[in-house]
């Protein structure tokens, strides 16, 4: 039954992703390579989908299927926030 929740729970979650998170990180991604900053609201995004994805890491160790995606996901957000970095040092030295 524990396993039959997790299973649940755990669609549900790349369901969620799927249609809600990963269109605005991919959005943020395309934003990032053009050399722009990230608000505030969306760097506060990014901090959210980041403690879910580690808040959520425990659950997908139980489903080998996800763990691809899962390390995907963490490497995409790894690359925006790093270019997000990188483009508010720029803009800062260019001022």
């Amino acid at each position: 039954m524990a396993s039959e929740n997790a299973e649940g729970l755990i669609e549900l979650l790349v369901e969620r992703f799927e249609t809600q998170q990963l269109p605005r990180i991919l959005e943020l991604e395309r934003s990032v390579a053009a050399g722009n900053t990230i608000t505030e609201f969306e760097q506060e995004f990014l901090e959210a989908v980041c403690r879910e994805a580690i808040q959520s890491k425990q659950l997908v160790d139980q489903f080998p299927q996800y763990q691809p995606l899962f390390a995907r996901v963490v490497h995409l957000y790894r690359k925006i926030t790093m270019q997000a970095l990188e483009n508010e040092e720029r803009q800062i030295r260019t001022r």
